[in-house]
Order: structure tokens, then sequence, then C-alpha cells
């Protein structure tokens, strides 16, 4: 009886190990071709990016997002870009639209917490002059200014 119990669990071992050894070659195997996948997409998203074709948010002037929070709940995002026209203590006027044609003109009221950026360091609000480009999002717990100077963005 107590070899009839080893040859069983024995047939039990090598079996599960037959198994194991199989699902690894093909997990391998699949892993190899599908890696190379995802970063070669996020490397066209990049140059995408760069390029300036990434789709209708990165031209978009003005809009409302509903994402998913923490512990089943919503948030409202907002976002509005566009040129500064004026800063006047908490309030940051500008213009959306595009180079050829105005959508409208919004004065925003930042918070003092609100992380602001111009050409990715952190400054003032004040610091923001008119004629720089502006990203504002909103609804986030601090909200976000990002700014560069569009003049010296060019390249000739």
């Amino acid at each position: 009886m107590r070899r009839t119990m080893m040859m069983k669990t024995g047939a039990v071992l090598g079996a599960c190990a037959a198994v194991g050894a199989g699902a690894g070659l093909l997990g391998s195997a699949g892993a190899a071709v599908s890696s190379k996948a995802p970063a070669a997409r996020a490397a066209r998203a990049t140059r995408a990016r760069r390029a300036g074709r990434a789709g209708p948010l990165a031209r978009a002037v003005h809009g409302t997002l509903v994402v998913p929070g923490r512990r089943g709940t919503f948030r409202t995002l907002t976002i509005d870009r566009g040129v500064v026209k004026s800063v006047a203590g908490d309030q940051l006027t500008i213009t959306e639209g595009t180079r050829r044609a105005t959508y409208r003109t919004v004065t925003l009221t930042i918070p003092a917490g609100a992380v602001v950026r111009d050409d990715r360091q952190a400054v003032a609000l004040s610091a923001l002059k008119p004629g720089q480009r502006v990203m504002v999002l909103s609804g986030t717990p601090r909200e976000h200014v990002v700014a560069h100077d569009a003049r010296a963005r060019r390249t000739p």
C-alpha cells in the first residue's frame, strides 16, 4: 500500500510538473512576442505627441471630462487652453481658441494652493505674462496652470 501511494503521488507530481513546464513555455513564448508591441505603441505615441498628432484632446481649447475617482466616486475635470490676456491677483483671463479664431475669453479664479508652472519651472501666478500659451486644469485636488512662451517654442 505504501508503494501504491508513492506511485500515485509521483504520478501526480510528474503531471503537475509537465503541465507547469508546458504552461511556462507557452507563457514565455507569448510574452516574448507581445512584450515588443506595447513598447512599439508607446514609442509611436511619443512620436505622435511630439509631432502634434496626439488626437483631438491635444488640440482641445476647452473641455469637461468625468473621470473615476476613489471609492466608486467620479470627478469632473475642466480643461481651458489658450493665450494669457491678463493676470490680476488670483484672476487669470485667457483667450481660448486658435491663432486665427477665438472661441471665447474666460476669467478663471486660481486658488492660492494651485500648482503654477512656466516652462516646467514653479512660479507664482503673477509671473505669467500676456501672450503666453497656458493650460488650466480644474477639478483636481490642486488646480494646475501650465504655461509656456509660444514665441520661444517656435523654431524657424
